[in-house]
């Protein structure tokens, strides 16, 4: 259990660090989106390999694979749009409109989307193997940017540095919490139900990088962005390869 909420806070550790180095330095908007952009592209594979393809092997053929995938969509586009009318939809954005949203929609939109990963930290203990160093690697490399452009954006809204870094912080926290409970809530599960967990996980992501991440990223950068994306998927693939068994 140590364990898996150790991977949780790990992932969710670089959006403090992401914040730390905004703090510290002043990030160019163009490196923002080419950093989003890369990020971006380890997490879509991560979730097409380490997610999806997971959750189609433990299946077994029983299904549940699309369901987990659509429902899992679902249930972020209508959490992140509850989210939006209550005054989150600019919780990632780097340019302050935050100042025109709620505090605790910033707070509870950056737990949303947080939670499916850290809770895909905590499987990936049940299964014997240990956790993906592809997957944790794209969680890290995906929160960083996100914690440097929302950052940068509450800072331009008149938040206190300090405010900044207790939401990130907690938000780190809830990470750990979410991977603990994955561990424990389903251990013993049958394999049908873990992989509806994966693919609903899945989804979720997928929802939250089309909704969010890519086009702030592309709002950043702009076409160039795209080949980043490509990299870092690439990267990602590599590492999932080198892990996987010959």
């Amino acid at each position: 259990m140590a364990a898996a909420f150790g991977w949780g806070a790990l992932g969710g550790s670089a959006l403090l660090l992401g914040a730390l180095v905004a703090i510290l330095w002043r990030i160019p908007s163009r490196v923002l989106g080419m950093v989003m952009g890369f990020g971006a592209g380890v997490l879509i594979s991560a979730l097409a390999f380490d997610l999806v393809e997971e959750a189609v092997e433990t299946s077994a053929g029983t299904g549940g694979v699309a369901a987990g995938l659509l429902t899992g969509a679902v249930v972020f586009f209508a959490g992140d749009a509850l989210i939006d009318r209550m005054g989150g939809e600019g919780r990632k954005a780097s340019d302050g409109s935050q100042a025109e949203g709620s505090g605790l929609a910033i707070v509870l939109g950056a737990v949303l989307d947080g939670i499916p990963e850290s809770i895909v930290l905590g499987l990936g203990l049940l299964a014997g193997d240990g956790v993906s160093v592809a997957f944790i690697a794209a969680v890290f490399i995906s929160n960083l940017p996100e914690g440097l452009a929302a950052t940068t954006g509450l800072i331009a809204a008149g938040w206190a540095r300090s405010r900044v870094l207790l939401l990130w912080g907690g938000v780190a926290f809830v990470s750990a919490l979410s991977a603990l409970l994955g561990y424990v809530a389903l251990d013993g599960a049958p394999p049908g139900t873990i992989a509806f967990v994966l693919a609903f996980a899945g989804g979720a992501i997928l929802c939250m990088l089309a909704d969010t991440m890519m086009p702030e990223a592309f709002a950043h950068e702009g076409r160039l962005v795209g080949l980043f994306t490509a990299a870092g998927f690439a990267l990602a693939f590599a590492l999932h390869t080198a892990q996987s068994p010959a």
